[in-house]
């Protein structure tokens, strides 16, 4: 297997793949994604590890089938019903026939539109991109995940898909967004990301642990997988502490510890961050919040992070809120 400066192929395709998504079939809108995505990479995660965050920690996921046609099942229940899961109330029936995902298993930025997908009871498929040679994506300009096609439309960049999705299920008040909502948003894309890859990947242990997560889900051969899984562990041991450095963290589990009570002063006591119904269901931020976390919950750094924090109260509500996945098996 070919090697740049020490580190696989693989890891840097995994590294590669770590970024939002954007909602655009267009190629001017693809360019423009691109460009903000490669803002993301150069800080913590895009260019980092878990999704697999960093350079070698992308191919996290878990490799997932082509299925048939589906439907926004719970779209007319929404126009409905405010207080229904899917929070704000629409007026519009957003039906799409197919939704597909593209995505790596552990990647948070997959895993935040996931959380949005699985909020609003949209039904999708799943395409697990191999990291070495991204074959699946071989049709798309764009050459990260998370990619969604709805009805054959190309979306790419996590917040972009979010608020091309919102705005669908909600045209006459598109995203329901409050400054708050959208400060917290950004919080999750510039800051909290990036404490993950340095946690996840802090003692080798734990990013033996990580990489056996990953490689035992992700879209590997036996062959990829044996390499990954140790190679990609040591890579992603050593390129955690740059990142460390990189983004001023002294401390691993502090940083992320820090991170989360900051989330949780920012509750003021609700339930969630939601505005609807004064707090009582979740919103954008929320549902960020929890996509990014969601890949991490049971691994050491998670198990720590809800030990040690005051954040499992919230999450827990965030799993209940969010409920079953709307993934299509096949």
């Amino acid at each position: 297997m070919r090697r740049v400066n020490g580190v696989s192929v693989i890891g840097r395709a995994i590294a590669a793949g770590f970024g939002a998504t954007t909602p655009s079939s267009s190629s001017a809108a693809v360019a423009r994604s691109a460009a903000r995505h490669q803002l993301l990479q150069e800080s913590t995660f895009s260019s980092g590890p878990l999704c697999f965050a960093g350079r070698f920690s992308a191919g996290f996921g878990r490799s997932s089938p082509y299925a048939g046609t589906m439907c926004f099942s719970n779209a007319a229940s929404l126009a409905q019903d405010p207080h229904a899961k899917g929070g704000p109330k629409s007026s519009h029936e957003f039906f799409p026939k197919d939704v597909v995902l593209y995505q790596y298993e552990a990647c948070p930025f997959c895993n935040k539109v996931k959380a949005f997908l699985d909020f609003y009871d949209i039904p999708y498929k799943v395409v697990e991109v191999n990291p070495i040679n991204k074959k699946e994506i071989k049709w798309s300009d764009y050459k990260k995940v998370p990619i969604l096609k709805v009805d054959g439309e190309q979306m790419v960049d996590s917040s972009d898909i979010i608020d091309t999705l919102i705005q669908r299920i909600n045209p006459e008040n598109p995203a329901l967004e409050s400054e708050e909502e959208n400060k917290w948003r950004r919080w999750v894309d510039n800051h909290l990301v990036h404490v993950l890859s340095p946690n996840i990947y802090r003692t080798a242990s734990e990013a033996l642990e990580s990489f056996d997560y990953i490689t035992t889900r992700g879209n590997f051969s036996f062959y990829e997988r044996m390499v990954a899984k140790y190679g990609g562990a040591a890579a992603m041991y050593f390129v955690s502490k740059k990142l460390k450095k990189r983004h001023n963290i002294t401390d691993e589990r502090a940083a992320l510890y820090d991170a989360v009570e900051t989330w949780v002063d920012a509750l003021k006591g609700r339930q969630f961050l939601g505005l609807v119904t004064s707090g009582s269901n979740p919103n954008l931020a929320d549902l960020s919040v929890f996509g990014i976390l969601r890949p991490i919950r049971h691994l050491q750094s998670g198990r720590d992070m809800v030990e040690n924090t005051r954040i499992g109260e919230w999450y827990s509500r965030m799993e209940s809120a969010v409920g079953k996945s709307s993934r299509i098996e096949a």
